[in-house]
């Protein structure tokens, strides 16, 4: 397992990050210490929480793995989303922000975060008052580097605008959505991270099995498991189009003898801008096609001819013809 550097930190972390939504939820604790040891066992020394996954859950599991060996791992953990039925246990509030980052301390049993992303982006707070926040969480030392995680180009760079402004800690990772059919990041986010120096961490790097080839043909569509249960993933990935990039990536993968799931994520990580794809799992035996990702050698020609089995975004400006001249 490689390293990259984290943003303009100075950490070096693997080139995958294991994300623990799983922990407490779709895995059990036994099932969560199977792969947490897997994971380190390949390397891999990032992990991605947040203080909603399962109810806190997921963050309890994740401290008690790694006692013995804190000062190895790099964890980032998340707030934002609701995690009570109080009007204020949310959002980017310096008061939720405070209180949030102590909860996570206390499951995570640690007496800091590395990363602290804001899970979403708060219309309600100020972008100024949502970096104070943060600001705050660094010189009190619970928190090493702010991060943001599903804001758009403009938001995060109006906010390294105002921390650089302020002289705070500015932006030090991004985490976006990024996978072969959900490429929006390539317009605008990617571009700005990499002219700041900010670090990305995208997840679902597969597409929520998508692209995994077990949705492929009439009955996979049939049979989309979790993208027809859960209505959130039926949401982001329920276009007719989007399984057609599927399947031809999926036999454009068995031609070239890769595993679609290995080669979906190796194709994010190849990009420039991206630090770490986050992977997941259930189990181990999903958990081993995420990490053999890093056995692929992701050329440049390679992933030019993945990326052209797909539909490419249109520039911010929305000028098509500046990216397909006309014949």
């Amino acid at each position: 397992m490689k390293t990259k550097p984290l943003g303009r930190t100075g950490l070096q972390v693997s080139e995958l990050c294991f994300g623990t939504m799983s922990f407490g939820g779709d895995a059990d604790e036994a099932t969560s210490a199977s792969m947490y040891k897997a994971t380190r066992d390949a390397g891999i020394n990032f992990y991605d929480c947040a203080d909603e996954y399962n109810k806190g859950r997921s963050e309890e599991i994740l401290g008690r793995l790694i006692k013995g060996h804190r000062e190895n791992v790099v964890l980032a953990t998340k707030c934002h989303n609701p995690v009570s039925e109080d009007v204020n246990a949310r959002g980017t509030s310096r008061r939720y922000v405070s209180r949030a980052v102590e909860a996570s301390l206390k499951r995570l049993q640690t007496d800091r975060i590395e990363v602290l992303f804001l899970h979403r982006f708060d219309s309600r707070t100020p972008i100024d008052e949502a970096m104070r926040a943060l600001e705050d969480m660094v010189r009190s030392g619970k928190v090493l580097y702010p991060a943001v995680s599903n804001w758009s180009a403009w938001q995060a760079q109006r906010a390294v605008d105002l921390q650089e402004r302020s002289n705070w800690a500015r932006l030090q990772l991004l985490q976006p959505m990024y996978n072969l059919v959900k490429r929006q990041a390539e317009v605008e986010i990617l571009p700005m991270a990499e002219a700041n120096g900010i670090g990305v961490i995208p997840y679902s790097p597969a597409g929520a099995g998508l692209l995994s080839g077990k949705y492929s043909g009439a009955a996979g569509r049939e049979n989309a498991g979790r993208l027809k249960a859960n209505k959130m993933y039926e949401a982001r990935y329920g276009e007719p189009w989007m399984f057609e990039v599927a399947e031809k990536f999926v036999a454009f993968c068995k031609q070239k003898g890769l595993h679609p799931v290995s080669a979906a994520i190796a194709w994010v990580g190849a990009h420039p801008a991206i630090t770490a794809p986050i992977i997941g799992a259930r189990n181990l035996e999903q958990l081993q096609d995420s990490l053999n990702s890093v056995r692929i050698e992701m050329t440049p020609a390679l992933r030019a001819e993945i990326t052209a089995l797909s539909r490419t975004p249109p520039p911010a400006t929305d000028r098509l013809e500046e990216i397909r001249p006309p014949k």
